[in-house]
């Protein structure tokens, strides 16, 4: 059954579409024998392997999410033994290194990467707009105006002034 576009919000269907697709790649991983293996750390591994050992910093920016969501993610994978942390050049950086554990991993993590990139092809061949260029089309304008402009904005459009958050001095 489809889901109500107007009861079921735009967050709502992009997180569902988000558990689908996790969701199966991490069963390719268990597949693989490594149930304990996340779709969300093969970007560090890849940004690990091209930039050599980096602060958490570095593999955000490179990976293209925020400080604290590289950090989580880091923090997943040094509990799995995927990572080590050793101290940075202040007291706050951390330097992220592959373990070796991950090193003998990574034919069967790049073979899964290719075979998920090809998937991924795949389902855009079936889609109006390939949804790789839909998402970074999405990102590059809500970094142009933040979706909170653009509900205030709406707002004001609506002249609703529950919704129009107060102006400050």
């Amino acid at each position: 059954m489809e889901a109500d576009p107007l009861i079921s919000g735009l967050g709502t269907r992009m997180r569902h579409v988000l558990e689908l697709l996790d969701g199966d790649v991490a069963r390719v991983y268990a597949d693989l024998g490594l149930a304990d293996y996340r779709p969300r750390f093969s970007p560090v591994v890849r940004a690990l392997v091209a930039l050599g050992p980096s602060s958490i910093r570095d593999i955000a920016r490179a990976i293209g999410v925020t400080h604290s969501a590289a950090s989580q993610t880091v923090a997943q994978m040094s509990r799995r033994d995927l990572v080590t942390l050793q101290p940075g050049t202040d007291a706050r950086e951390r330097i992220v290194y592959l373990t070796e554990r991950t090193r003998s991993l990574r034919p069967v993590i790049d073979a899964e990467w290719a075979a998920t990139t090809a998937a991924a092809a795949e389902l855009d061949s079936e889609l109006p707009y390939p949804l790789g260029e839909l998402l970074t089309a999405v990102l590059r304008a809500v970094e142009r105006r933040p979706m909170r402009q653009r509900i205030a904005d709406a707002a004001r459009a609506l002249a609703d002034p529950a919704l129009t958050p107060p102006t400050t001095p």
